[in-house]
C-alpha cells in the first residue's frame, strides 16, 4: 500500500462507521498470532461486536478510538480507556494498539501511540498504563518511545492458539 497515513480521532459516528474496517484488522491480527484478546478463529461477527461496543464507549465518553487509515482505509487503531475507579479521573489505559500486515514498517505504531498520548493529555489525562506480550515487537516500541518498563507478569494471557504468554506492563507520566 502506498500513499500518506490519515490519523484520526473518531466520533461515535465514526466509529460505528470503522466497524467492518476495524474488524478486518482486528481479525488480521489474531490469525497472525497477536495475543490481543481474542482466540483463533475470530468470527468477524464477533469481531465486528467487539467494536461496536466500543463505539457505544466512544458515544458514552469511556474511550477515545483513534484509526489510522491508509488509501482511505483501516489499517491501524488504538483507544483510551478512561472509565475506572473515580479514584483515578487523571489515568487511562492505552488498549489494542493494532497494526494491520499489510501496513507494518511504515511508522504507524508509533504515529498511533503518539496521537494517542496527544489526546489522552488533552483529555486531561497525566498517567498513561498499557501491557502487551512480552518479547513482542509493541513491548520494543513501547521501550523506544519512552514508555517505564513496570514488570512482567508471567502466565497472564494465552495466544491465539491457546499457549500462555507473559505481559509486560507499562506506564507513561504527560505532563500536565
Amino acid at each position: 500500500m502506498s500513499g500518506a497515513v490519515d490519523i484520526v480521532v473518531l466520533d461515535a459516528a465514526a466509529a460505528r462507521g470503522a466497524v467492518p474496517g476495524l474488524a478486518e484488522v482486528l481479525i488480521h491480527c489474531v490469525e497472525s498470532g497477536a495475543s490481543v484478546g481474542f482466540m483463533a478463529p475470530l468470527a468477524r461477527e464477533r469481531a465486528e461486536a467487539f467494536w461496536t461496543g466500543v463505539a457505544e464507549g466512544v458515544a458514552r465518553g469511556d474511550r477515545l478510538l483513534l484509526a489510522a487509515r491508509l488509501g482511505g482505509a483501516v489499517v491501524g487503531t488504538v483507544q483510551v480507556v478512561f472509565a475506572g475507579p473515580e479514584n483515578q479521573p487523571h489515568r487511562a489505559d492505552i488498549a489494542k494498539m493494532l497494526v494491520h500486515g499489510r501496513a507494518r514498517r511504515r511508522g504507524l505504531g508509533e504515529a498511533l501511540m503518539r496521537a494517542a498520548e496527544t489526546a489522552a493529555g488533552a483529555a486531561g489525562r497525566t498517567l498513561l498504563v498499557l501491557d502487551t506480550v512480552t518479547g513482542g515487537d509493541a513491548e520494543r516500541l513501547y521501550a523506544r518511545l519512552g514508555w517505564t518498563r513496570a514488570g512482567v507478569i508471567p502466565d497472564y494471557a494465552l495466544w491465539p492458539d491457546g499457549r500462555l504468554c507473559d505481559t509486560t506492563v507499562f506506564f507513561r507520566r504527560l505532563a500536565p
